[in-house]
């Protein structure tokens, strides 16, 4: 177990294993063979090619595009080829921010190998002994990673919110966090990172924001998406993230992140410069 370790298990992809999915000529996300051979009963919607994927070139805006999309998906989702359901609808672009080529549910997002973005919040707590950070652990029946440690709040992006109104909306369903405390978070980093899963690829930038917290703060869920709330001093995140696999894959990288700027992973750490190099690759 190492911090290398945590970073290299979430950059696990390999071009080799995907085919291409363009829009209007441009490549938009990675589709795992496996995927394709569904996506061959909805011709009006792809174009299959020999080593790539193409949008219909008739569905040429935004709307159309989406439009179509949205009714094959759903069928997908119907027939078990696409797991779970979110009902959250992500944009499909190059980097966040960017006008999309169209919109899709959230959890085609791994099997088109779209790009998808997150918020995740470092809940601190300054003590007279040190720091401390809040973390959540998994509710049991959520369908990935069900009762693995993760940061106090945490969220994908969807369409039209901003970073900011996510995590301030994300605090309050997950945490309990008032908006008046929320909004004082302030992004610290974004880490991008291309992990091949059983899905297809999670091609993820997180974007980390840190919220020091006061001492007699208690977070509490609404959501019935997190089943426990523990308080580690910052010492013990550094070990459970190193030795063991406590937390979820994704973030890992946000508590290396963390314990980088706070200087607990300090130049005295014999793979310094190596967890810098990959983890801000």
């Amino acid at each position: 177990m190492s911090y290398l370790e945590r970073i290299a298990n979430c950059n696990t992809w390999s071009a080799t294993h995907y085919l291409p999915w363009k829009i209007a000529g441009e490549t938009y996300g990675w589709l795992r063979p496996q995927f394709v051979e569904h996506l061959t009963a909805f011709p009006d919607c792809f174009v299959i090619h020999d080593y790539s994927v193409a949008l219909h070139p008739d569905l040429n805006d935004y709307a159309k595009r989406s439009a179509a999309i949205a009714p094959v998906l759903r069928q997908l989702h119907e027939q078990g080829v696409i797991d779970t359901w979110v009902n959250e609808r992500y944009p499909v672009n190059h980097a966040f921010g960017e006008q999309g080529v169209l919109e899709v549910e959230r959890a085609a997002t791994n099997y088109f190998g779209t790009k998808s973005y997150g918020v995740h919040l470092n809940g601190l707590v300054k003590k007279a002994d040190g720091i401390y950070v809040w973390t959540g652990v998994r509710a049991r029946d959520k369908p990935f990673f069900s009762g693995k440690l993760d940061q106090v709040v945490a969220g994908g992006q969807p369409v039209g919110i901003s970073l900011m109104d996510n995590l301030i909306k994300e605090s309050a369903e997950e945490a309990n966090i008032p908006a008046i405390l929320a909004e004082q978070a302030v992004l610290k980093s974004q880490l991008s990172y291309r992990q091949a899963t059983s899905r297809g690829l999670d091609q993820s930038t997180l974007y980390n924001f840190d919220l020091w917290l006061p001492e007699d703060f208690i977070p509490e869920n609404t959501d019935g998406e997190v089943e426990a709330f523990h308080l580690y001093p910052i010492s013990k995140i550094a070990e459970l993230t190193e030795h063991s696999e406590a937390f979820k894959d994704n973030c890992n990288l946000t508590n290396i992140d963390l314990l980088l700027r706070l200087g607990v992973i300090s130049a005295q750490h014999p793979d310094y410069t190596a967890i810098k190099q990959q983890l801000y690759r």
